[in-house]
C-alpha cells in the first residue's frame, strides 16, 4: 500500500498511527468530541486567568494545547452555523437568528435555519462513517425538517430553541422546545438542571455507543452543546455560596486581577493593556446594591464550576472506557460575554433569590466587561470582547508537545476543514476556512497570518487582514483601525496614520459584505 501524502501529514501529527489511518471504517481515526460553551467571557476560565473553578477544563489545557487568538462570529446562531458547516454565517443561512416555525420561509442569508445544500460536520463524518451524536442547544432551525436528525446526528437530545430556564421549559411566546431524537420532550417538575442534563444524556449515548457490536469499532462525533453560562442566571446555593464574598471586591477589582493572572500564566503580555472602564459602567464603590450584583456574578461563576464539573464526568467516561488518548476535544465559546439585560422579559420572580427556580436575570454589562478581560466591547459586536473565545485542544495521541500556547490565528470557519483532514473525510474543496493541523504541529499554517477573515451581525462589522483589525459598530458611523501585532487589545485606534491602510480595507469588506448579503 502506497503511504500517501495525506498519511504523511497525519503520521507527523499522531507520530505513531499506523499505515491506513485516513481509510474509512479503521479504528485509529480519533473520536471528536467538540463543546461550546455559550455566552462565556475570554477570561472567565483559570486555565486564562480567571478565579472560577475550573479544575476539568484546565487539565485538558495543561494537556493540550491553548489558542490565544482564535474566533467566533460574535452570536449564537451564527456562531454555531459556521460551526457546523464551515461556512461563514450568511453562505450557511444564518446571517440574523433563527427564524421561527410559524414563520414564513424566505430563503437567503437571513432565511434563519441551515441552507440544505452545505452540507453539516454531521453528515461529511457520518459518511466517512462516524457515529453522530448532538446534546444541547441547537439554535439553527426551529421547524422539524431543520432539526439536528435530520442534519446529521444519529441520536440527538436537547433544546432546539435559544435560551431558557435551567429547571424548566417556560412556554412564552419565543417558543421553547426541547427534543430527544425526533420528539418533543418535557423536563420532569422536580430534580431536572438544563447542564446536568445534557451531560447525563451525553455519557448514555458514548455507553451506548461502546455497547452495540455495530458502532463501537466507529469512531464517534459529539457535539456538546452547554447553554451555560447563558442567562438567565441559574445554580443551586451550595455552589453559588463560595463565591458571593470574593465578588463582592467589584467588576474594577475582578478585571484587574485577572489582567495580573493572564499575564502571569502567558496568556497575554506586555503588549496588552487593561483598558477604561466605559463610561456606561459606574464604579463599584459608587453603587448601592452591592450584594445584589456581587450575587449575579456569583451564579454566573457556579454556572461554570458546573459545567466544568460535568466536562470531568465525561472525561472520566473517555478514559474508563480507554479512548480519552484518541480522543481530539476541542473547548471553545459561541460569542464573548454578554452585556444584555433580560428585565424586559419580565419572567423574573422577585421573590426568588437569583439562581432560584422562578428567578430570571442577567449579569449585565458591569460583570460582562470583567468576564472579557483585557478586551473591548461584548457579544454581537465585531470588537475582540465579542469574537475572541478560549479555544482547547486536548488528544494525548495526536498533540506531542501539550501545555503551550499556538501562536497562529484560528477561526470557527476551521473546524470543518481541521476536522475532515484528521477523520480521513472527503474533502470539501469550497471551504472559506483552513486546516489547523500544522497549528497543531507547532507550524504556522497562517503564513504571518497573512489571511483574510471578516465578521458581519446586525451592522457590526470587522476584517482582519494579517495583524490589521478594521472593525466598526452598527451605531457609530466612524471606523476602528488596529494594528493587532502591536495592540491586540485594540486600545488605540491608528486610522488617522494609516489612511491608506483604511481605505484598502474598507474596500476588501464592503465588496465581500455586498455579496454576502446578495
Amino acid at each position: 500500500m502506497k503511504t500517501t501524502i495525506f498519511s504523511l501529514v497525519l503520521l507527523l501529527l499522531a507520530g505513531c498511527y499506523i499505515r491506513g489511518f485516513a481509510q474509512k471504517g479503521t479504528a485509529d481515526r480519533p473520536n471528536i468530541v467538540i463543546i461550546l460553551a455559550d455566552d462565556m467571557g475570554y477570561s472567565d476560565l483559570g486555565c486564562y486567568g480567571g478565579e472560577i473553578q475550573t479544575p476539568n477544563i484546565d487539565k485538558l489545557a495543561e494537556e493540550g494545547l491553548r489558542f490565544r487568538s482564535f474566533y467566533n462570529a460574535g452570536r449564537c446562531c451564527p456562531t454555531r452555523a459556521s460551526l457546523l458547516t464551515g461556512q461563514y454565517p450568511h453562505d450557511a443561512g444564518m446571517g440574523h437568528m433563527v427564524s421561527y416555525a410559524d414563520e414564513p420561509i424566505e430563503p437567503g442569508p437571513y432565511q434563519g435555519f441551515l441552507r440544505t445544500d452545505q452540507p453539516t460536520i454531521a453528515e461529511v463524518l457520518r459518511n466517512a462513517g462516524y457515529s453522530t451524536y448532538m446534546v444541547g442547544k441547537w439554535h439553527v432551525g426551529e421547524r422539524p425538517q431543520h432539526w439536528p436528525r435530520q442534519r446529521g446526528f444519529d441520536r440527538y437530545f436537547g433544546l432546539i430553541s435559544g435560551a431558557s430556564s435551567y429547571y424548566e421549559i417556560i412556554d412564552e411566546k419565543r417558543r421553547r422546545v426541547m427534543v430527544r431524537d425526533d420528539d418533543v420532550w418535557n423536563p420532569p417538575a422536580t430534580g431536572f438542571y438544563m447542564t446536568d442534563a445534557f451531560t447525563d444524556t451525553a455519557l448514555t449515548f458514548i455507553n451506548q455507543h461502546y455497547t452495540d457490536n455495530h458502532t463501537a469499532k466507529q469512531p464517534f462525533l459529539l457535539y456538546l452543546a452547554y447553554t451555560a453560562p447563558h442567562w438567565p442566571l441559574h445554580a443551586p446555593d451550595s455552589i453559588v455560596a463560595k463565591y458571593e464574598t470574593l465578588y463582592f471586591q467589584g467588576w474594577d477589582a475582578v478585571r484587574t486581577l485577572r489582567f495580573e493572572q493572564m499575564t502571569t500564566k502567558g496568556v497575554i503580555d506586555d503588549r496588552y493593556t487593561p483598558g477604561m472602564r466605559p463610561e456606561d459602567i459606574p464604579a463599584w464603590e459608587s453603587i448601592a446594591n452591592k450584594k445584589q450584583w456581587a450575587r449575579k456574578m456569583a451564579v454566573y461563576a457556579a454556572m461554570i464550576e458546573i459545567m466544568d464539573d460535568n466536562i470531568g464526568k465525561l472525561v472520566h467516561q473517555l478514559e474508563e472506557k480507554g479512548v480519552l488518548d484518541n480522543t481530539l476535544i476541542v473547548f471553545l465559546s459561541d460569542n464573548g460575554a454578554c452585556a444584555e439585560s433580560v428585565e424586559r422579559r419580565g419572567l423574573n420572580d422577585t421573590t426568588k433569590r437569583i439562581g432560584e427556580r422562578g428567578s430570571y436575570t442577567a449579569y449585565e454589562t458591569p460583570w460582562a466587561y470583567a468576564s472579557n478581560t483585557p478586551f473591548r466591547k461584548y457579544k454581537k459586536y465585531m470588537h475582540e470582547g465579542g469574537i475572541a473565545t478560549p479555544s482547547i485542544w486536548h488528544w494525548p495521541q495526536g498533540i506531542k508537545q501539550p501545555g503551550g500556547f499556538i501562536g497562529g490565528v484560528g477561526h470557527i470557519i476551521d473546524l470543518m476543514p481541521t476536522l475532515q483532514e484528521l477523520s480521513g473525510a472527503n474533502a470539501n474543496s469550497h471551504l472559506p476556512g483552513i486546516s489547523l493541523v500544522p497549528l497543531l504541529q507547532g507550524k504556522d499554517a497562517n503564513k504571518k497570518h497573512e489571511r483574510q477573515i471578516y465578521w458581519e451581525h446586525e451592522g457590526n462589522a470587522a476584517m482582519r487582514v494579517g495583524d490589521w483589525k478594521l472593525v466598526k459598530d452598527k451605531e457609530d458611523p466612524s471606523w476602528g483601525l488596529y494594528n493587532l501585532a502591536e495592540d491586540p487589545a485594540e486600545s488605540t485606534n491608528v486610522s488617522d496614520r494609516y489612511p491608506a491602510k483604511l481605505n484598502e480595507l474598507q474596500v476588501i469588506l464592503t465588496e465581500r459584505l455586498q455579496v454576502t448579503k446578495q
